[in-house]
């Protein structure tokens, strides 16, 4: 007969404890927020905007508004040098005094002037043109395209011309850049042009000025007129005065972020305030408040827009920064008041409001210290997108022209300027373009993530 054993089992293996450490619910929507690739980026983003806004006039110590005439519309590009000239002086021409001036007889056609070449170095201070004249012809008309023209229809800008058949010279001014352009000559019976043309290819080299030089502290010890110095340095081109656009983008962050950030933590904070009240009293003092929203939301803006312009006294072309602010503080709440009321609603029946009635909370306590704090979340994800909205206003604002205005540069003044130009120098209209809409990407990205971060439902299902 067997003896049963009850003495307690022996323990041969330690048994594993599965434990999750404590974490705060801002810890838990950290967490969560980094696991979110696209709002990562998003917020990387937006804090090397905030470098760019901030240090980048430091490191980058140009004047947004110096005019570089020398250097006007100029792509993105590596450093450049420019050959050193004098100050511009008059050109006589070349007439020929042995030449008639007029045609003896009207002929049906003529030839193509022969020996279309320049008179001397070419630059971007000037084009000398000369040629050798035609027989029967009383006059010429010059034209200039950066293409070489296909047929007589093709020859591009006209220019101006001579009137008459000695004078064999023209000389060129108008925008010059270091690039190519096909200059054609067209001799003419001084009214009407003959289907004859001579094309030549000129490439002006960059230049600048001994005086100008020296006053933009680009002239070295010793450089003299023929000489080369080196020219200011513009990563991201210049615009059509020749003012640098990378510093023209770190001066007009400042005012698009300005108010993009500050008009929306105005609004938003009115907006918690009116409707985290509205939301906590409710009955008739809520009906009544979120009534007077709805008349808000009905209000136009534009139109407030322009009567904040006349009323602080702002004419045309000078900058309504501070009517757009008022505007968009004045008119953009209703919708961040809507959204704390419905949260507000749902929390102010929970039972720790109860219980901090019973201990004698007053209403002001009750929504500052306890409700508003519970909408944390939904007002930080409001803000997120209050931000871009308003960068694109200002930027829409500006590109009509009752915002920002020139000189004082922004975004969207710098689109406005750029639309001018789209065809023949993008690079104006790209540069501001894409701040714009990577600035207001980032920020909708960043609100997504804030939105699942923030979610409290989300940690139940993880």
């Amino acid at each position: 007969m067997s003896v049963l054993d009850f003495s307690p089992a022996r323990r041969t293996a330690q048994i594993e404890q599965l434990t999750r450490p404590s974490l705060s619910y801002w810890q838990d929507a950290w967490i969560r927020l980094r696991k979110n690739v696209r709002a990562i980026i998003s917020l990387y983003i937006i804090i090397l905007l905030g470098i760019f806004t901030a240090l980048g006039p430091v490191l980058w110590q140009v004047d947004p508004a110096l005019q570089d005439l020398n250097q006007v519309s100029q792509p993105p590009s590596l450093p450049k040098t420019a050959i050193l000239v004098g100050q511009y002086e008059p050109w006589k021409g070349i007439v020929i005094e042995d030449f008639p001036p007029e045609a003896i007889e009207y002929l049906e056609m003529v030839d193509a002037p022969m020996g279309l070449r320049t008179s001397d170095h070419p630059t971007t201070q000037r084009v000398r043109l000369i040629w050798n004249p035609v027989h029967g012809a009383s006059g010429y008309n010059i034209y200039r395209n950066q293409r070489y023209p296909e047929d007589f229809n093709d020859l591009g800008l006209p220019l101006g011309g001579t009137f008459a058949g000695n004078e064999v010279s023209y000389e060129d001014r108008l925008s010059l850049e270091s690039r190519s352009y096909y200059y054609s000559v067209v001799p003419t019976d001084g009214f009407d042009e003959y289907e004859s043309f001579s094309v030549v290819e000129i490439i002006p080299r960059t230049s600048i000025t001994l005086d100008e030089a020296r006053s933009r502290g680009l002239l070295p010890e010793g450089k003299t007129i023929g000489e080369e110095v080196s020219l200011k340095f513009h990563p991201f081109g210049t615009d059509y005065l020749g003012r640098d656009i990378m510093a023209r983008l770190m001066e007009g962050a400042r005012v698009s972020l300005f108010i993009g950030i500050f008009a929306p933590l105005f609004y938003v904070l009115f907006g918690v305030i009116y409707g985290g009240f509205a939301g906590y009293f409710g009955g008739q003092i809520d009906a009544l408040l979120m009534r007077f929203a709805d008349f808000v939301v009905a209000l136009p803006f534009l139109l407030f827009m322009i009567l904040f312009k006349i009323a602080f006294g702002i004419g045309p072309g000078e900058s309504g920064i501070v009517p757009m602010l008022i505007a968009l503080v004045l008119l953009s709440w209703p919708s961040t008041a809507r959204l704390v009321r419905g949260q507000v609603l749902k929390i102010r029946e929970q039972g720790y409001i109860d219980a901090a009635r019973l201990l004698g909370g007053r209403h002001h306590y009750l929504v500052l210290r306890h409700i508003i704090p519970n909408t944390i979340g939904v007002i930080l994800v409001t803000l997120t997108f209050a931000v871009p909205f308003a960068i694109f206003t200002e930027a829409f604002l500006s590109f009509i022209g009752m915002g920002v205005a020139p000189p004082h540069p922004s975004w969207g003044s710098m689109c406005n300027e750029g639309v001018k130009t789209m065809l023949s120098h993008p690079h104006e209209l790209i540069f501001p373009a894409v701040f714009i809409s990577i600035t207001v990407l980032a920020f909708n990205l960043l609100g997504d993530g804030l939105t699942e971060a923030l979610d409290s439902r989300m940690r139940a299902r993880e």
